[in-house]
Formats: C-alpha cells, sequence, structure tokens
C-alpha cells in the first residue's frame, strides 16, 4: 500500500515477508534486502512492499540480529532503523560497512541534523524521517541499487582500460580508480557517496550545481523532496576536507571552490 507510514508498537522479531527469505525459490542473483526495525508493523508493512517488487526481503528486529543477518546474507543494500534494542543502528551500520560495504537506506524517528550526520559518517548512503511515503522508500531503494550496478560496471571498465590519472585541483587529489581523497598531503577517508558527490562537484569547479542536479547524478533521485539528503552530505564532507571548499549559493545549491595558491595568499574563495 502506498500511503504514509506511521510508527506502532511492539518490539518482536519479524522474519522473511511473503516472497521473502521464506518464499519461494528465486533465480540466483536475485536482489536481497536486509530490513533491521524493530517495530512489527512497520518491519512486516516495509517487507511486503520490498517483496513486491520482486526482491528477496529478510527482516529482524534487534541490532544484533542485523549484524548477523548482513553476514549470512550478504544483501545488496540495507533499510536500517537508527532506534534499535541491543545495539543502535548507527552501531548496526559501523559494523555491516566493516566487515562488507553495502548500501544503507536508514530510518530515524527524529529530525535531528546531528544524527543524520553521524549515519552519514558511519556510512550511510541515505536516510528518511517517519513517517515517510511507501513510494519514497521504494524509489530511493531502487536509486541505491542503480547506484551499485553502475559503480560496479564503472570498475569492469576501468579494469578492462586504462585508469584516470588522479585529477588534482587546487590543494585536493582525487584518485578515481583507488577513490582515494588526499588534501594537505593527508588521506581523506570518504563513504562511497560523499566521494561520488565530491566527484560530482569537482567536476565543474566553481560552478554552481542545483541540489536537485547532484540528486540526479549521485543519487539517481529525481524528487526534490530528497534535497536535504544533499545538504546533510555536504556538511558531511565539509566537516572532513574543510569548509573552505564547498560554497553554498543559497536557495539554489553548491559549488566547488578549490584553494589556488593565489587564495592561500590571501584572495580566499568564499563559502
Amino acid at each position: 500500500m502506498d500511503d504514509v507510514l506511521c510508527q506502532s508498537g511492539g518490539m518482536t522479531t519479524v522474519g522473511g515477508a511473503a516472497g521473502g527469505v521464506g518464499g519461494a525459490a528465486r533465480p540466483a542473483g536475485a536482489t536481497k534486502v536486509l530490513v533491521v526495525e524493530d517495530e512489527p508493523a512497520i518491519a512486516q508493512a516495509i517487507a511486503r512492499r520490498l517483496s513486491a517488487e520482486g526482491w528477496t526481503v529478510e527482516a529482524v528486529g534487534d541490532g544484533l540480529a542485523g549484524v548477523e543477518a548482513a553476514a549470512r546474507l550478504a544483501p545488496d543494500v540495507v533499510v536500517l532503523d537508527v532506534m534499535l534494542p541491543g545495539i543502535d543502528g548507527l552501531e548496526v551500520c559501523r559494523r555491516i560497512q566493516a566487515a562488507r560495504p553495502v548500501p544503507v537506506l536508514m530510518l530515524t524517528a527524529r529530525d535531528d541534523e546531528t544524527d543524520m550526520l553521524i549515519g552519514l559518517g558511519v556510512g550511510a548512503d541515505d536516510y528518511m524521517t517517519k513517517p515517510f511515503s511507501m513510494r519514497e522508500l521504494v524509489a530511493r531503494t531502487k536509486a541505491l541499487l542503480r547506484r551499485t550496478e553502475r559503480a560496479a560496471r564503472a570498475v569492469e571498465l576501468q579494469a578492462a582500460e586504462a585508469p584516470d590519472p588522479p585529477l588534482a585541483i587546487g590543494d585536493v587529489t582525487i584518485d578515481k580508480a583507488q577513490r582515494r581523497v588526499v588534501r594537505h598531503g593527508e588521506q581523506v577517508h570518504l563513504t562511497p557517496t560523499e566521494f561520488d558527490l565530491l566527484v560530482a562537484l569537482a567536476a565543474s569547479p566553481r560552478t554552481v550545481l542545483t541540489r536537485e542536479r547532484l540528486l540526479a547524478e549521485v543519487w539517481d533521485w529525481v524528487d526534490a523532496s530528497g534535497t536535504r539528503t544533499v545538504d546533510s552530505h555536504v556538511k558531511a564532507l565539509r566537516r572532513k576536507l574543510g569548509a573552505d571548499l564547498i560554497r553554498t549559493v543559497h536557495g539554489v545549491g553548491y559549488a566547488f571552490e578549490p584553494v589556488t595558491d593565489d587564495a592561500a595568499s590571501g584572495e580566499g574563495a568564499g563559502t
């Protein structure tokens, strides 16, 4: 059902939805989704809706079970609630990503930017605040899957061809082949989404890119309702790379402002 999904009581673990892990056999390579949500009604609704897309879905109701299920299932994407019994969703995300990088869509009951930034910092790719639309949940999950497929194709192409040389812009070096970023001679650890966002911005230095364009290029998401995701990821990038690198154009979007020799001498770029 495509209505707004609201919170409800309950704290039991939910097994695979109809058509999910416990259902009929699926062809090899079928998309696997792990849902970690402690509210049974929400978990069941999400599992039913995602399995209606033809995906194999397993839902569990606490943090430790989520870590175990991720190791066993090797999902293609994880839908993860922040507030969980046992260990919270942030720790679950941290452990999952340490074992095997996977796209994570975080669900939170609090519209708190600090929580969102922490979630993005431990490896989440996107987040949604409850209550939310099931249609939007499906669309964002599909966007994460498309990004993963696109990244895999890019790796295959790079393996077959000579890799692009590292891109040096000002005092920032971006190595797309190795997915590494260096500033001031030191490597900066970025999540996959943060790296893709930086590449999109750096491809057009000093050019303002709208939030909608960044959503389309980085997230494969064309609905403006996701622009806050862009804002939060930009803030996460600034915390890691420095606030001077990305300029905000209020009401429009962002521009990558590399620090040049002139700027370092006192002509600094706007922030």
